[in-house]
């Protein structure tokens, strides 16, 4: 990828899939992605991004199968100086999250100049997307330039996020155990609210505000499905999910997904929420996913922890799992200024104002003096009594 030159203006356009041939960058790109926590489905592992044998021209990048996602390359002169991926959070659409950033990494002291890039790309998509009212982004609290390019743009952290690892050997352990759950259900989309109300109330109310889920956000739409089954006939991936019911207080009180991988290197990844007030499902959902892993090519499992949940880290350390990463989740709010009307001046005013005049002089009306009740008094028009004002 040719440096960049400060005295060229960098333009930023969409990108469409069939530019997947013309951006090639280098090896050694700066690449910022999010994490799985906020991705819902974990991206596929980058290696060094561009140049990586699964990033082949970018078709992966510009992925017809997922049209939510919006791509913007900033470039000059025919050349490609980064790319920025983004998509809708939620179904509202009013949170999007930064997918990934991707600018040409260059020396050093010249560490402005991929700032400059990056942030040129997220001003743009702050400034195309009208319809986002909050942006979050997910960065390893050790990728210093992911940490630099989203402060300098206004993102302030919003959770700490810890990914942990459980070895064959441990899952092995927990399955011999049995579950105590009794209410176990399947989820399918009548449960919706059930496990919409879960999540809204395991979280602080902050990250519920920027988060801003709805009850259509916990149901699997059709294009979803079918993508999700597609996958499970390429024997790519396969989903299984519980929640557990509470029959008097008719509420979900946890709620498990299991993201089997059919690839013995990859490892299963699972997404766990426990109601704050019950958290000794944390045992009962862990043997539960461990048996389900029986049997499976590799069961090593994969999930979060967010720095709000105490209890989900204690347990976890408690069964000796892997801290393998730790990431930082930025928030963002973008106000985009409303137009202004144009201000009437004191002479339209008044022009509207003479169309308002009466239309004649006001003829005044009769008074006379009663006697019974001394003061002026309004005639109605003719005055039957025949007397006079007094």
């Amino acid at each position: 990828m040719t440096p960049v030159n400060p005295s060229e203006p960098i333009a930023v356009r969409p990108v469409h899939f069939r530019d997947s041939e013309k951006l090639m960058p280098d090896v050694g790109s700066e690449v910022v992605t999010c994490g799985a926590f906020t991705k819902h489905q974990p991206l596929p592992e980058t290696g060094r991004m561009f140049g990586h044998s699964s990033w082949q021209r970018l078709s992966r990048l510009v992925n017809p199968l997922q049209p939510k996602a919006l791509i913007f390359a900033a470039g000059c002169k025919h050349t490609t100086q980064g790319v920025i991926q983004v998509s809708p959070f939620n179904s509202t659409r009013s949170t999007w999250r930064v997918d990934r950033v991707m600018v040409n990494a260059v020396a050093d002291e010249e560490l402005a100049l991929n700032l400059d890039v990056a942030s040129l790309l997220l001003r743009h998509c702050f400034e195309t997307l009208v319809e986002a009212h909050t942006w979050i982004s997910e960065t390893s609290i050790h990728d210093k330039f992911g940490l630099a390019l989203y402060r300098q743009n206004g993102f302030q952290p919003l959770a700490y996020v810890t990914y942990w690892s459980i070895d064959a050997e441990q899952i092995a352990e927990l399955a011999e155990n049995e579950p105590d759950l009794p209410n176990l259900l399947p989820v399918s989309n009548a449960d919706a609210q059930l496990i919409y109300h879960l999540e809204t109330a395991s979280m602080p109310p902050q990250l519920r505000q920027v988060f801003d889920h709805q009850i259509q956000d916990f149901r699997t739409r059709s294009i979803a499905g079918v993508r999700s089954q597609v996958r499970r006939w390429l024997g790519q991936s396969e989903s299984v999910s519980a929640y557990v019911f509470e029959p008097q207080r008719k509420a979900a009180i946890g709620y498990f997904s299991l993201r089997l991988s059919q690839d013995a290197e990859q490892p299963n990844r699972a997404k766990l929420t426990v109601h704050p007030a019950y958290t000794w499902l944390y045992p009962e959902l862990m043997t539960q996913m461990a048996q389900v892993l029986q049997g499976a090519s590799n069961q090593t499992l994969q999930l979060a922890s967010l720095d709000y949940q105490p209890e989900r880290e204690s347990y976890l350390r408690e069964i000796d799992a892997t801290e393998i990463e730790h990431a930082v989740m930025m928030s963002r709010s973008v106000w985009h200024k409303v137009r202004e009307t144009k201000a009437v001046s004191i002479e339209g005013l008044q022009d509207v104002l003479q169309g308002l005049q009466p239309s004649g002089k006001a003829i005044p009306s009769r008074f006379f003096w009663d006697a019974a009740n001394p003061g002026l008094r309004q005639s109605t028009g003719d005055d039957s009594s025949g007397g006079t004002a007094g």
